[in-house]
């Protein structure tokens, strides 16, 4: 399992995209065809609607941060993030748990070759435990504050800065993942999954 350390190229933080020996079956089933093969449709769909919604997820959370730095209402801001960012981290613990426990030694048994893809992935997710971890303590942090507006300003800001880091980490994974799983199972079929 690849560390996170500033010396791994493989490393969550320091990657620009997958090795060419993880890219494979991507030159077979390139991004651009994916929705037009016959084996997209169910769960190759609803996997990528899962990444959509983190990211959408995301992209929310940083608009209402950016506003709660502008000054908008600390009360609305408090409970949107409480509620929005409760969710992020709690749908994402639970994918990535589905994927290590049951998706990923399924697929790396379908296409043994992959299986350090599958091993890069799973480490991405150790990775991101951590970015989750400070994510929550700061969004804790940050919602303590809903009483005292000038404060929540100036500590949305710096919320809005850890975000932009965060939202690099999870889509640099999710873009990895979705280049190694989607031409496994569009190559194998969804049937071998269970």
């Amino acid at each position: 399992m690849p560390d996170d350390t500033p010396d791994s190229t493989l490393a969550l933080g320091r990657r620009e995209g997958l090795p060419d020996a993880l890219r494979v079956l991507l030159d077979d089933y390139p991004r651009a065809g994916w929705e037009e093969d016959p084996g997209f449709d169910g769960l190759v769909r609803f996997w990528l609607s899962k990444h959509l919604a983190f990211r959408e997820m995301l992209a929310i959370l940083t608009r209402e941060t950016e506003a709660a730095a502008d000054g908008a209402d600390p009360a609305r801001f408090a409970a949107v993030l409480s509620q929005l960012g409760g969710r992020l981290v709690g749908d994402l613990h639970g994918h990535h748990g589905i994927e290590d426990a049951h998706y990923f030694p399924r697929l790396a048994r379908m296409e043994p070759r992959l299986e350090a893809g599958f091993a890069l992935l799973d480490g991405d997710h150790h990775a991101l435990d951590g970015h989750l971890e400070r994510f929550v303590d700061a969004a804790n942090g940050l919602i303590g504050q809903a009483s005292a507006p000038a404060r929540m300003r100036g500590e949305a800001a710096g919320f809005a800065e850890r975000l932009s880091g965060f939202e690099g980490f999870l889509d640099r994974h999710l873009v990895d993942e979705e280049e190694l799983v989607v031409p496994v199972l569009l190559r194998h079929g969804t049937g071998a999954l269970g």
